[in-house]
């Protein structure tokens, strides 16, 4: 799956999450995903800003997570995935995605 694609999965999902009110950055193996949940509907792009929470992920793992095959919490926990910034916010951001 390209970033362009996944970009597109991600915007469908998180489109009608209102309750985030926050921005999250997703930093992948192919680029960045920036999410502003502080718009309704929130707003998915491929720039490179400052956001509230960083997440570092591979796109494979982030596709796993999608797909329901790899927890979130247990790729955080083995390494799969690295958190900087708001916790609150890349926990809110799980729900959303899976």
């Amino acid at each position: 799956m390209t970033l362009q694609e996944l970009t597109e999965q991600i915007r469908s999902r998180v489109g009608n999450a209102d309750n985030l009110n926050a921005t999250a950055k997703l930093a992948t193996d192919q680029g960045v995903i920036y999410i502003d949940g502080n718009q309704s509907p929130a707003v998915v792009t491929n720039e490179d800003k400052d956001a509230d929470c960083l997440i570092q992920v591979s796109i494979g793992d982030l596709i796993k997570m999608g797909s329901g095959d790899l927890n979130p919490m247990m790729a955080f926990m083995s390494g799969k995935l690295k958190v900087k910034g708001d916790m609150g916010v890349a926990m809110k951001m799980a729900q959303v995605m899976s």
